[in-house]
């Protein structure tokens, strides 16, 4: 079982051997897909006339503000678009898909972030409403298991149901390796736009548990959130995760041969 995060920005920066490499993949082994959309989100909303507001944590970390209206555009874009495109590009090499968000089954619930706390512009820490972003709490694979007993690969979109079932908007990386624990996954592939991890500028091609959880401090926002899922993917039961870059020949062959990438044990 391998479960592959194709990151939002990627999509379209991806090279078009990876179908091929899709294609190969199907004939023994069960695959699923988590996809991110983030850019598309913002780009649609501003095209509705919905300012879209980021809000910066104590921390240094950038994230969307997910109000009410944020969180229908959002699952109107990544349900909608994005994981249509991906089952249409899975289509024209006779895979078939079905795209479906953790909204559907119930497969994913997350807890509601009541309260967040973020610097303002002056710098200075803030409590400010929630919204509707969370953390993912449980993952029932029914569904996904239904899905690829049957032939077909769950393409998921990282939309979350809270206790009281509202649509939350979750981090698609951290879906991803709860989706791979729920499902006992031996690999999760965080597929992205650069080789790996890099520091000083070199890439990093192998790391344990513990050095990447040693690591997370000193890693930049972008990355840092694929180690973490990484380190939580390992620490649920995934055997192994790796970062690749999409842009190269063969992404996921090259990944699963650990060529040129981050590979975390």
């Amino acid at each position: 079982m391998i479960v592959i995060k194709i990151g939002g920005s990627i999509v379209e920066g991806l090279n078009p051997t990876i179908l091929d490499d899709f294609k190969e993949l199907v004939k023994n082994n069960k695959v699923v897909i988590v996809h991110g959309g983030g850019k598309d989100v913002t780009d649609t909303a501003h095209k509705m006339g919905k300012e879209q507001k980021f809000i910066v944590s104590p921390d240094g970390k950038r994230s969307r503000y997910t109000d009410k209206e944020t969180a229908m555009i959002y699952t109107m874009v990544m349900s909608g678009k994005i994981s249509k495109n991906i089952a249409a590009m899975l289509g024209s090499q006779g895979i078939l898909s079905v795209g479906i968000t953790g909204i559907d089954g119930e497969m994913i619930r997350a807890q509601r972030k009541k309260k967040l706390l973020i610097l303002n512009e002056k710098g200075r820490k803030m409590i400010i409403e929630g919204g509707y972003t969370g953390k993912v709490s449980k993952v029932n694979p029914h569904l996904v298991n239904t899905l690829l007993d049957n032939g077909y690969i769950p393409i998921i979109s990282p939309i979350a149901l809270s206790e009281e079932y509202e649509f939350l908007n979750i981090d698609g990386d951290r879906a991803a390796a709860n989706v791979a624990g729920a499902l006992n996954a031996d690999v999760v592939i965080f597929i992205t736009n650069v080789n790996g991890l890099l520091i000083e500028d070199k890439l990093v091609t192998k790391l344990t548990l513990d050095e990447a959880k040693n690591l997370l401090p000193k890693i930049g926002p972008g990355m840092e959130k694929k180690v973490l899922a990484s380190t939580e993917a390992i620490s649920i039961g995934v055997k192994k995760a790796i970062i690749a870059s999409g842009a190269v020949q063969n992404p996921i062959k090259m990944a699963l041969e650990n060529k040129d990438c981050t590979v975390i044990s």
